[in-house]
């Protein structure tokens, strides 16, 4: 829900192509994997986000959402992360995103709701100059605030699909 809402909110944003090749928008799909250091449990599942740049070299905004799968509990969480791009080269790019993150977790039939803290290096490469296809992989930190603060560490990789 938060990609589409974040794609109706900038579509303003969204054009067809900028002058120098980049997409308008890029949508990242893979998998990602988290370890929690209170519970110790691995969790592993899908992952989903859209990114758009209102800021050209200054900022970048991703929501997304991500899935994981844990022995006797599953977790969802929104995420929205403000990201400062550094560009190596064309096809190689590497981001610092910090942002807030709502996580929904079923435990042994108990619902919990919470708010987190995220950290994210996001490295991007684009094999090709069109930039309609690359490949991310992002290392991460979270701090899950609440009754039961919770640190987690994690890793998202996939596909990037850029929108012209």
């Amino acid at each position: 829900m938060w990609v589409v809402a974040c794609a109706f909110i900038f579509s303003g944003r969204l054009r067809a192509q900028s002058p120098d090749g980049e997409p308008a928008a890029v949508i990242e799909v893979g998998g990602a994997a988290e370890r929690s250091f209170s519970e110790g449990h691995p969790g592993f599942g899908p992952t989903i986000a859209i990114e758009v740049t209102p800021i050209e070299n200054w900022l970048e905004l991703e929501t997304g959402v991500t899935a994981l799968f844990r022995p006797q509990s599953t977790e969802w969480s929104v995420d929205l992360l403000f990201k400062k791009p550094w560009t190596f080269s064309g096809r190689a790019e590497l981001m610092l995103g910090i942002g807030p993150a709502w996580v929904h977790t079923k435990s042994n039939g108990f619902h919990m709701n919470a708010i987190a803290a995220e950290l994210v290096p996001d490295f991007m490469y684009w094999p090709f100059n069109t930039h309609r296809l690359g490949l991310y992989v992002a290392p991460s930190y979270s701090y899950k605030f609440g009754p039961t603060p919770e640190h987690a560490i994690g890793i998202t990789g996939g596909l990037l699909i850029g929108i012209l």
